[in-house]
């Protein structure tokens, strides 16, 4: 099995090195094809399963709803599944009466409790094992927060709490925070990453390894910028306008880029996942296939190691911010 397990940060739970994310399901994959993707999945070693309140977009929770029946077939697919899932964005739905606390992003008490049940309800399950604030609220106090996570933690509906999209200081003055109550924190943050996208290095990730959170990378490839986007155009497949324009702004680096991948006759996208895999904080990236197919290709990025010389050519064809703060930018 290529696929290995390891700690979530400095915590117990063991999850897989690449993270399945369901983000296409609905959207882009059917149920039908969703259910192959997460059993393939399974089949394979990934036990690490992201997902949020607002993912099918119409209707919003589309995604949750796919998993819960996913799960309902039985076969202890649920207990095989280390599951999270995130709150802070509108969960409504067409039709539903509007209410400012439902359809606001924000993180308060009222919204995690309410939020909280529906993902349990529409993923038929009993308790979430991650539960990751979508996005830092800087409006609402940390007391406030905190007491709704612990009261979901005391019923057993959450195991561990994670962040998403937070900036160095938030991790900080969550974790603070938390310590101060007595209670765990922050067990992982959820970031944007990879070759193309590299200011987390400045304080998010030093805030992750003191404070012991593994690192779960989104848009690992870019959004597809990362996963051989000059090839595919070149055989004809054109994307948007808007990321025609963004190959064509990055092109002297992806030229570089993809000839390095040919040199090591490995696929752009399987060592742009392999790069993150390197970095001790990376728990897993976050990998969203629509085909079976897509999710086999991705677990090679498990099974090879970059060597120096092609880290350091990495590092030439995307230098990023300069390493960490404060030395990125001063003495």
């Amino acid at each position: 099995m290529p696929v290995s397990h390891r700690r979530l940060g400095r915590h117990g739970v063991l999850v897989s090195n690449l993270c399945l994310g369901t983000m296409n399901f609905g959207p882009q994959a059917d149920q039908k094809q969703s259910f192959a993707i997460m059993d393939r999945a399974l089949e394979l070693g990934i036990n690490f399963f992201d997902t949020a309140d607002v993912y099918g977009w119409t209707p919003r929770g589309l995604t949750e709803e796919i998993i819960g029946n996913w799960f309902a077939q039985g076969g202890e697919r649920r207990e095989a599944v280390v599951l999270a899932t995130k709150v802070y964005n509108p969960a409504d739905r067409e039709g539903e009466r509007p209410e400012p606390n439902h359809r606001e992003r924000n993180l308060s008490a009222l919204k995690i409790r309410r939020h909280c049940e529906g993902s349990l309800r529409r993923l038929r399950t009993d308790s979430l094992d991650l539960y990751q604030m979508h996005h830092v609220d800087r409006e609402c106090p940390w007391d406030e927060i905190w007491g709704a996570m612990e009261s979901l933690r005391g019923q057993g509906k959450v195991i561990y709490v994670g962040s998403s999209n937070f900036a160095g200081w938030d991790i900080a003055t969550g974790c603070q925070e938390a310590s101060r109550r007595g209670l765990p924190g922050l067990v992982s943050e959820q970031s944007v990453y990879n070759l193309n996208n590299r200011m987390v290095e400045l304080e998010v990730i030093p805030a992750c390894r003191h404070y012991g959170l593994g690192l779960i990378p989104w848009s690992p490839l870019a959004g597809g910028l990362l996963g051989g986007a000059l090839e595919k155009s070149a055989a004809g497949r054109r994307g948007s306008d808007d990321f025609r324009k963004t190959v064509e702004k990055n092109r002297s680096k992806l030229e570089a880029w993809e000839a390095l991948c040919r040199s090591l006759g490995e696929a752009p996208a399987v060592v742009g996942l392999a790069w993150l895999l390197h970095n001790p904080v990376v728990t897993a990236p976050i990998i969203g296939p629509r085909t079976v197919e897509q999710l086999e290709s991705a677990v090679r990025a498990t099974e090879i190691t970059l060597d120096a010389a092609t880290i350091a050519r990495l590092d030439e064809i995307f230098p990023g911010p300069g390493g960490e703060a404060p030395k990125a930018y001063a003495w």
